[in-house]
């Protein structure tokens, strides 16, 4: 690790990127969360990256929120400023048009595990720990917690969650649908990396629209959610991709997909 505050690197249409502040486990300051927001808009529109895996340097901690000896410094405008921040940058990575893996490598808490609610995908490693502990410190969560947590997991779990400020394993995360996967610790890139590489394989355009179908047609009733798959399947129609997938399954190959 050099000594950004975000390190990125890119292979083979996948972008990791590394929250580097090991030493106060990779907790969000002004300058982590700035690094972060310019570092989602650089890949919004790059045609090379098909996956954003997003994780925590050191073996401790994924992140474990705000900064608060920044926090304690800060008049009650830069407080707001900084929610606004943190709370735009979190959307601004729900709303990639690209699949976004969070790699929860340890410790989550507070806009920890808000920011790998903003991911699309949890990977989480045996021993991470995640929760919403801000009540305890007499806040909320601000970064969307209380928003998509009771989407992912249900309200009554969610409100047990935030309402008590509780730390829970992996192994919970995953029964009550917090994570998707579980793995050991040695194993957390190596599994996110198949993941994003079985992503690799679809066709990028289908992969961007059935995201925008999911993601806007989650609250919508059901014949607003049917029109807007509607939508979006009829943007897939006209493709070269599409094409290109029914040319491989006819000649028994693997199709090559350009995103066109």
């Amino acid at each position: 690790m050099d000594d950004a505050v975000l390190t990125t690197e890119t292979s083979e249409g996948v972008a990791w990127l590394t929250l580097n502040r090991p030493q106060v486990m990779n907790s969000l300051n002004f300058a982590l969360l700035y690094a972060l927001r310019d570092q989602v808009e650089a890949l919004r529109f790059d045609p090379a990256v098909r996956v954003v895996v997003i994780s925590g340097a050191g073996e401790k901690a994924f992140c474990a929120g705000a900064d608060l000896k920044e926090r304690a410094t800060l008049s009650p405008v830069q407080v707001k400023t900084f929610i606004h921040t943190i709370r735009s940058t979190f959307s601004a990575i729900e709303r990639l048009p690209k699949v976004v893996i969070a790699a929860v490598n340890g410790v989550a808490l507070g806009g920890g595990t808000e920011l790998a609610l903003a991911a699309d995908l949890r990977v989480a490693a045996r021993t991470a720990t995640m929760g919403l502990t801000e009540t305890r410190l007499a806040i909320i969560p601000g970064a969307g917690g209380t928003q998509r947590l009771p989407r992912l997991v249900g309200k009554g779990k969610a409100k047990e969650l935030i309402f008590t400020g509780a730390r829970i394993d992996a192994q919970e995360a995953l029964d009550i649908g917090l994570v998707n996967r579980v793995c050991e610790p040695a194993d957390l890139r190596a599994t996110c990396r198949r993941l994003a590489d079985q992503v690799c394989e679809t066709g990028p355009i289908a992969i961007e629209q059935a995201k925008y179908a999911i993601d806007y047609g989650y609250e919508a009733d059901l014949d607003t959610g049917m029109a807007i798959e509607s939508n979006a399947y009829w943007v897939c129609i006209p493709t070269e991709d599409r094409l290109e997938g029914l040319a491989a399954f006819r000649e028994k190959r693997k199709p090559i997909y350009k995103g066109q």
